[in-house]
Formats: structure tokens, sequence, C-alpha cells
């Protein structure tokens, strides 16, 4: 099977989209003559047009809030965010408007689009370019929040996020778009709200999403020569999330680590932690334990960042803290 670039399979994702489905359009910032600020759009105004590959000053309240109007009117916008930290500009339009636009108008206003973008740390862009929203986002009802690890992934979900018929969240990272993986040549869909177990085990169970994915892997894989089998469970969206997926994980395992980058308070992390004992509180043999970012703001210097951000080390410490090794 072929190999491409994670920015090649969206690429790939919004392209078939929009030929079986002229609805469909991709607004933003540099989208269209720079062809993406991460080259994710790269060909696409030659091939559809600057009707449907638009580029927007910088003023994202303003480019999602004629999103929203247009999906409210039949069209399925994808709006490009070119970080998910400008999406705090707009947040009044996605939560106010794209998430509450259908029960607000008794279901005659479905909106179906997509607001996408990276999300998270990127190396030395400090407090402000490097956070994490998904719990944010998740937190509202009306949105769907998908975070997908790898290229193969990105496509099928991406390609079910614009065919969707509530607003979804698509959240990415600045360090995956030259990522490369196995990408079929034919179509294919991947629900949203499926979880994929990467990594089969049986001592400890370890959930993550997203780039940190990466770090939930390589700690599995450095444990495994250590005698330690952990079953790896990429969560792929976390609203909604796959909690059957996780508690069927834990009555095998009976322990839990949860790795995620986002800030502890209110995270994912805390969420998966209610919920799994509520739900499989006789099947724990130790305590769940959550690897997050510090509580504090991202610095710029990388040996700060180094320490912040969940690692493989901290994830290897809390597994060894569950297995009481």
């Amino acid at each position: 099977m072929r190999e491409i670039q994670f920015r090649e399979a969206l690429r790939e994702a919004i392209s078939e989209e929009m030929r079986r489905d002229k609805s469909v359009y991709l607004m933003g910032e540099e989208v269209a003559e720079y062809n993406g600020a991460y080259k994710v759009s790269q060909g696409m105004l030659d091939e559809f047009g600057p009707e449907r590959v638009i580029d927007t000053p910088i003023a994202e309240l303003g480019f999602t809030g004629v999103g929203v109007g247009s999906a409210m009117n039949g069209l399925r916008p994808i709006i490009e965010l070119m970080t998910f930290n400008f999406s705090l500009v707009a947040i009044d339009q996605i939560i106010n408007s794209a998430a509450k636009m259908m029960s607000m108008s008794g279901g005659q206003f479905p909106i179906p689009m997509v607001f996408r973008g990276p999300t998270g740390n990127a190396g030395m862009l400090s407090s402000q370019h490097s956070q994490n929203f998904e719990n944010w986002y998740a937190n509202c009802p009306g949105l769907k929040v998908v975070v997908p690890s790898n290229p193969y992934d990105a496509k099928g979900l991406l390609k079910s996020s614009i065919r969707d018929d509530d607003p979804v969240i698509f959240m990415e990272s600045e360090l995956m778009y030259g990522d490369k993986g196995e990408v079929p040549e034919g179509e294919y869909l991947i629900p949203i709200g499926v979880a994929d177990v990467k990594k089969q085990g049986t001592d400890v169970t370890i959930v993550s999403f997203g780039k940190f994915m990466k770090v939930a892997l390589e700690a599995a894989n450095d444990l495994e020569k250590e005698g330690v089998s952990a079953e790896v469970i990429d969560l792929r969206s976390v609203r909604p999330i796959d909690y059957a997926a996780i508690v069927e994980s834990v009555k095998k395992t009976n322990r839990l680590v949860i790795v995620e980058e986002a800030w502890p308070l209110s995270s994912i992390a805390t969420e998966i932690s209610y919920h799994v004992q509520k739900h499989a509180f006789d099947y724990l043999d130790a305590p769940i334990q959550r690897i997050n970012s510090m509580d504090v703001p991202l610095p710029y210097a990388p040996s700060l960042i180094e320490v912040i951000l969940p690692n493989v080390k901290r994830t290897i410490e809390a597994v060894n803290s569950v297995m009481y090794k």
C-alpha cells in the first residue's frame, strides 16, 4: 500500500468530497493563493476555482460566521483555522451559533460544517500559540470533536466529518503534517465515535489520541521489552467518546493510564477516569493515572517544553506505578 503524508491525506479527503458534492467548499486564511499555511490545500484553487477555495482576511469571527450562515442555507463549508488558538476569536460563532442552531431552530437548520486546523504545541511558539482546546469544545453539546493520530485515520475521519450533518471540530497538529502512513487509494470512511485498539495487551490499558499516540505507542513498545504488555487505545474522537472500548479493555487489563496534552483540570482524561470508576470500578487493581501537561502556560524554551509536556518517561513511570513496580 502507498505511503503519503498526513497533509496529503487531508488534501485527498477534501478534494474527493468537493468532487463528489458541489455544496462543499473550503474557506480560510491563505487556503487559496498560498496553497494553505501548511500546504494542505495545495493545487485546490486551480482545480476548484475561487468560488470554492476562498481566501479570507485575518478575521476569524467574520469568516466563521459566513460559514455558519452558508451551512444554514444548504452548503457544507470547511473552515480552516490557521491554529485553534485563533478559534478563540471565533468561539462565539462556533459555540453560540453552529453548535446550538439545530436545537434553537427546532431541527429546521442543521449545520453541516467542519472547523479544522492544528491544535496544541508545535515547538517554540510560546504560550499563546501552543494551547489545547479539545476538551473545551468537547464540553459543548451540538459539536463533534475529532482528533486523528495518523494519515489513514485522518482521511477516513475527515471524509465522514464533511458528510456529517452536525458541526465537527477537526483537530490536527503542525508536528504531524509531514508524517507518512499507509493510505488506500480507494474510498473509505471511518465512523466518528469509534476508538481503535492500536496495540493489543493484557497488563495495562493506555488511552490517548492525536499526536500523543506516538508517546503512548513508544512507551508501550519500551514496556514490552521490560515484560509489561500494554494495550493502547486511540480514541480518534473526544466527542463522542467510545467509552465501551475503554471499559472493555480495563476489564481485561485491570489498570488504566491516560496520556493527554491538555491541562489536567476538566480534561478528557478526567472525564474518562470518572466513567471508568463508575462502570468498571470492581475491575480496577490500581488507581487510574493521568499524564497531562503541567498546569502552566507553555513556555518558549525547548528545555522547559520538554519538562511540561507528557513524554515517554512519565508514561512508563505511570504504568510502573499502576503495576506496583
